[in-house]
């Protein structure tokens, strides 16, 4: 289940095996318009191919697009992806903090309207890299919002798209300056560290999920903050913990500026959002967090920036979420700090 941010006549869908061990076989797969739960609108059943062919193979390590579907979109509008896998996948490519209700069943039920028997739940996505959704919006209008768990919308409520990018989307459109948001959020990853376990770095998977993503014109990175957390402990996996220092994470942001004026992106800077009272909370990390965020406000290297520090910190204790925008931990914002985070982006910076 993914909702759209922006409409258009005729879809397509993205399936990856990007982390797949072998070739992934896809019997069959289909999209519609969600009606509620696990239904859907049968009118609007649509079979999703690649090259025609109802069955297909995404081979190990890649991701594959479907081809267009005249089914048309409205925006923000909720749509169901069904993949039937007959046979054993293997490891799967997952996102895994999606925040929306996702369904399973034994058997093939893609044309299935109903929701019966469809008994098992999960709040990841899985084989799914994107939907992509023709459009008039002008040339390269699209926004990718790039980052870690912040950017994911962990601490927002699930099935209610309160995450940042949602509610600049909608803040957009509000505003009669639609455009396609895409978010590219992974709990956990970082700029600089590859991990078996949080994912390829900033860095290295920059090009897949911002250069490559069709009408894209701008990027938000708000990204790092695990860099520095990850840098002394806390961490469940033996790949987690890399020391790394404020130099190295700005060396790492400098690669992702670099990579997207090469490819004519504008890329705008989100500086880091306050960590007092939470695990990742120490006064070697602040130091870093704060070096950080000057060198984001005056160093002139993006082409623009938002300052997400100054939207969400408590006015009495600079270091610390304002009550009203933490979830409750002390790292991650609640609906209204999303909601905040949304409104303090000025769309005079896009592309």
């Amino acid at each position: 289940m993914i909702r759209v941010s922006s409409g258009g006549a005729t879809t397509r869908v993205r399936l990856t095996n990007r982390y797949g061990t072998a070739p992934l076989t896809v019997s069959g797969a289909t999209l519609a318009v969600t009606a509620a739960g696990a239904e859907i609108r049968p009118e609007t059943l649509r079979t999703l191919t690649i090259g025609g062919k109802s069955a297909f193979e995404i081979p190990a390590g890649a991701d594959l697009a479907t081809d267009p579907a005249a089914l048309p979109v409205a925006p923000f509008q909720s749509l169901t992806i069904t993949l039937y896998l007959a046979e054993p996948t293997g490891p799967a490519t997952q996102h895994a903090q999606a925040f929306e209700t996702s369904y399973r069943a034994t058997g093939d039920h893609r044309a299935d309207p109903a929701g019966a028997a469809f008994t098992d739940t999960t709040r990841s996505w899985y084989y799914l890299s994107g939907v992509e959704v023709l459009d008039a919006l002008p040339h390269r209008a699209g926004v990718v919002a790039f980052g870690d768990s912040i950017t994911d919308g962990v601490g927002s409520t699930p099935d209610a798209d309160n995450r940042y990018p949602d509610e600049l989307a909608e803040r957009l459109a509000a505003e009669g300056n639609p455009r396609a948001v895409l978010t590219q959020g992974i709990g956990g990853n970082r700029v600089t560290v590859d991990s078996s376990w949080l994912g390829d770095s900033g860095r290295r998977r920059f090009r897949a999920d911002v250069l490559d993503q069709p009408g894209v014109g701008t990027v938000i990175v708000l990204a790092g903050i695990n860099d520095i957390g990850l840098s002394t402990g806390g961490a469940d996996a033996p790949d987690t913990v890399v020391p790394v220092t404020a130099d190295d994470l700005i060396s790492g942001y400098r690669n992702l500026i670099e990579q997207a004026r090469a490819q004519g992106i504008r890329i705008i800077g989100a500086t880091l959002t306050p960590i007092q009272g939470s695990p990742y909370d120490s006064p070697a990390a602040e130091a870093k967090r704060q070096a950080v965020n000057t060198w984001i406000r005056t160093s002139g290297d993006y082409d623009a920036i938002v300052d997400f520090d100054a939207a969400l910190r408590d006015p009495a204790a600079p270091a610390r979420l304002a009550p009203a925008f933490d979830s409750g931990d002390h790292l991650h914002p609640s609906d209204a700090g999303y909601a905040a985070m949304a409104a303090a982006v000025d769309p005079a910076a896009f592309a």
